[in-house]
């Protein structure tokens, strides 16, 4: 991978992640349009390694928040009065919610970094993942804020993020539907879809520096991997700000509209023959 390449990746990377458009359905698509295999190993794993970059901005735009959590969290473990406070339940309702994720990722690994990476997946879940989307900004109450969150709330939410491992979905779009459909504001869903993306894309990442080191070495290259991460950690942070400021006075309906669109022109595309799906 060319260093001009890696760039490009690594923006896509950092103003996807926390958008609801799939970062790795643009990312596949992209990586398609550059004439690189979709089932290579590297770039699989090259996919996954530099979210860390755009996760490591979303950590740093939150840490104030980060670490009172975690303060708190600490704390009511060793003092039951400690655990009246919200912010010791958030921090467990953070972590329930974290494991589906983890778990249907781990225990469907080959099929995801297989079978789903075709574009006819990528194509349909943009499409179909709009109209819940859809159904969910326009049909959510919107009426609970941070301090109503428990448990049961991150675990369905948790569940739901779990559909984003199939490309074109997006993390940041099913915990936000699924968030809205649980009627919270729209301010306090995608806050707390960072908060739910932070453990699962870190661990993600992690994992494949871990188990496909070699790949990434003689492949795409160490060094255009660690290009696109820093790059989309700069984007990233870029990202999180404008988002948040987004949804405080606007709906969805734009990012809806965008990845249906995409997602259609995408089947045309394939239908055609103009590209393949892998």
């Amino acid at each position: 991978m060319s260093w001009w390449q890696a760039i490009v990746l690594g923006i896509i990377e950092g103003i996807t992640e926390f958008l609801p458009i799939s970062s790795t359905g643009h990312l596949t698509i992209a990586e398609k349009l550059m004439g690189m295999p979709l089932d290579d190993e590297g770039l699989i794993a090259f996919t996954a390694i530099i979210q860390i970059g755009a996760i490591a901005a979303a950590i740093i735009y939150f840490w104030q928040d980060i670490q009172r959590v975690l303060i708190a969290w600490w704390r009511g473990l060793w003092w039951k009065r400690a655990r009246r406070k919200f912010d010791y339940k958030y921090g467990w309702a953070i972590i329930i919610g974290s494991v589906p994720i983890a778990v249907v990722g781990l225990v469907f690994k080959d099929e995801i970094e297989t079978v789903l990476r075709s574009l006819w997946f990528v194509a349909g879940a943009l499409i179909v993942w709009s109209g819940v989307m859809w159904l969910a900004d326009n049909y959510a109450t919107a009426k609970r804020v941070e301090k109503d969150t428990t448990w049961k709330d991150t675990l369905v939410i948790g569940l739901g993020q779990c559909l984003s491992l199939i490309p074109g979905v997006s993390r940041s779009g099913a915990t936000i539907s699924v968030g809205l459909l649980r009627g919270f504001d729209r301010v306090t869903v995608t806050k707390l879809s960072f908060f739910l993306g932070i453990p699962a894309l870190v661990a993600a990442g992690l994992l494949e520096v871990v188990t496909k080191y070699k790949h990434i070495s003689g492949g795409v290259g160490w060094t255009s991997t660690i290009i696109a991460t820093v790059v989309s950690f700069g984007v990233g942070y870029v990202a999180v700000a404008w988002l948040l400021k987004f949804v405080q006075n606007n709906n969805f309906r734009s990012f809806i509209v965008y990845r249906f669109v995409l997602g259609l022109l995408l089947m045309v595309l394939l239908g055609a023959g103009i590209i393949s799906h892998v």
